[in-house]
């Protein structure tokens, strides 16, 4: 079955993205999945493709500022876009065209998004499952770029390359980068580790990932939430890079065996 093209309106900002069906299940478990860094106009990893093909429904979109969604891309704005898209999935009408069990709602995001999904998942206790895939602990991410000279600049470099016209995001990187490192309690994932321990949380990373690593970002992040009490954290890792290349249906496989099992 073709993705759907899909929009809603996040603070007078059109937000589009696309909802891709479950086959052979209905209602279905409904993956709400956040793209990384600068975003995506088709899907997230291949993931909306290949889950829907196992029977859950997979809906991404671009926060604002990103790509064809309209507005300003800021850390603020993205959790906020998080919020409105949910509300939106729980519509009476979007749970009739999409067959969406409001009961079964997931969320979930890669790089950039699973930092911003986990982030939001701690403000939000309606939210029982969250999926992080090589997500950023945007915390340490601020006291890296804070500490390491040599971080900041590339990390810089990345952004300005990303940002219109040259790239698909519409953003003040300078500001952004400043929100992250004023506000680390709340984007902060260590930080919130309390906030998250009564959830069932699926953490995945790559050991040859260079950007979000094991063993700076994804490990101390699991003993910080296990330190926290939580019972419910599965934490999978592949031999395989960030954008998880090479290993994108067993990648798949098992966050569909995770949903099962949760």
């Amino acid at each position: 079955m073709e993705p759907v093209s899909v929009e809603f309106i996040s603070e007078g900002a059109c937000l589009r993205g696309r909802f891709f069906a479950a086959v052979g299940t209905a209602p279905a478990t409904t993956l709400l999945l956040i793209p990384g860094w600068p975003g995506n106009t088709n899907d997230v990893l291949g993931l909306g493709a290949l889950l829907a093909d196992q029977g859950i429904n997979v809906c991404m979109f671009n926060p604002r500022g990103l790509h064809q969604s309209e507005g300003i891309s800021s850390p603020a704005n993205t959790l906020q876009d998080i919020r409105v898209a949910l509300q939106w999935l729980r519509q009476a009408d979007v749970q009739r065209l999409f067959e969406v069990d409001t009961t079964r709602l997931v969320l979930g995001g890669h790089s950039y998004g699973g930092g911003m999904a986990m982030a939001y998942a701690a403000r939000d206790s309606s939210i029982r499952r969250v999926i992080s895939i090589a997500g950023n602990d945007h915390g340490e991410f601020a006291r890296e770029f804070q500490r390491n000279a040599a971080f900041a600049e590339r990390i810089r470099r990345m952004l300005w390359s990303t940002r219109r016209p040259e790239g698909p995001a519409r953003f003040d990187v300078e500001e952004g980068l400043k929100e992250f490192i004023d506000y680390q309690d709340l984007y902060g994932l260590r930080e919130n580790a309390a906030n998250l321990a009564d959830r069932s949380i699926l953490l995945i990373g790559g050991w040859e990932d260079e950007e979000v690593t094991i063993d700076q970002f994804l490990l101390p992040l699991y003993r910080a939430l296990k330190g926290a009490g939580a019972v419910k954290v599965t934490f999978l890792v592949y031999h395989t890079d960030h954008d998880f290349s090479n290993e994108r249906r067993r990648l798949a496989s098992d966050i569909a065996g995770w949903l099962l099992r949760n």
